[in-house]
């Protein structure tokens, strides 16, 4: 039995209501007899996810005939012990996930990190994520590695949404809605249930465009 494999940041996770990743919603698109196994989690980088040995269930589990979708980017760019270089650091842990599969007989693929809702004064969208969604890039067609290009899918749908749309996609709390943000909470990373299933399409839909992947998935219309 095929397992698709996720690793990654709280973009990512399952998480706990009211904050959902977008790998929570994953399950639904997958073919019977496939198995998602979320294990990303949430402040990670590509880096502090080996470190802390985050990967361990994946080193020790991962079949061949698997699937790793790898996420990373949002606490890379972080200043503490997370960070990594977007040319070299960066790239290397990539890589070195990205290895690992294809010594096992799986199949990795790489994801961009998916863009946060930030907008300037004038209204207009921010780039997000600095240099790293182009470092994943050239990574994936130096290694010949599938991509997903989620930042750049993820920012046209925000663009076609409109500021206010889009930010119906992500956790928006009143004051006194919730007990752990008591004073109300309007997050500009960070997706809802609806959010998680928008950008979930997104993904899916790259990856039924990836022969390789495309099996792992139900057919579009099913």
């Amino acid at each position: 039995m095929p397992t698709i494999w996720i690793i990654g940041d709280s973009t990512v996770e399952d998480n706990q209501p009211p904050f959902r990743g977008w790998g929570w919603a994953l399950p639904q698109y997958v073919r019977d007899g496939v198995t998602v196994r979320n294990i990303a989690l949430s402040g990670r980088s590509s880096r502090s996810f080996r470190e802390e040995g985050l990967f361990a269930p994946a080193e020790k589990e991962m079949a061949a005939g698997d699937l790793l979708l790898i996420q990373f980017g949002h606490n890379d760019e972080k200043s503490d012990e997370r960070h990594t270089d977007p040319d070299t650091t960066y790239k290397e842990e990539l890589w070195r996930y990205c290895r690992f599969a294809l010594d096992r007989g799986a199949q990795p693929v790489l994801i961009t990190p998916v863009s946060r809702r930030l907008y300037d004064e004038n209204g207009a969208l921010r780039f997000t994520h600095g240099e790293y969604p182009r470092a994943m890039r050239e990574l994936a067609a130096e290694k010949k590695v599938p991509l997903c290009d989620l930042k750049r899918d993820s920012r046209a749908l925000y663009l076609s949404l409109g500021e206010e749309k889009t930010a119906e996609l992500f956790v928006r709390l009143d004051p006194g809605e919730h007990p752990d943000f008591p004073e109300g909470h309007d997050d500009r990373t960070h997706f809802n249930a609806h959010g998680a299933e928008e950008i979930c399409r997104l993904v899916v839909r790259e990856l039924r465009a990836q022969p390789v992947c495309a099996p792992y998935l139900k057919d579009e219309n099913a």
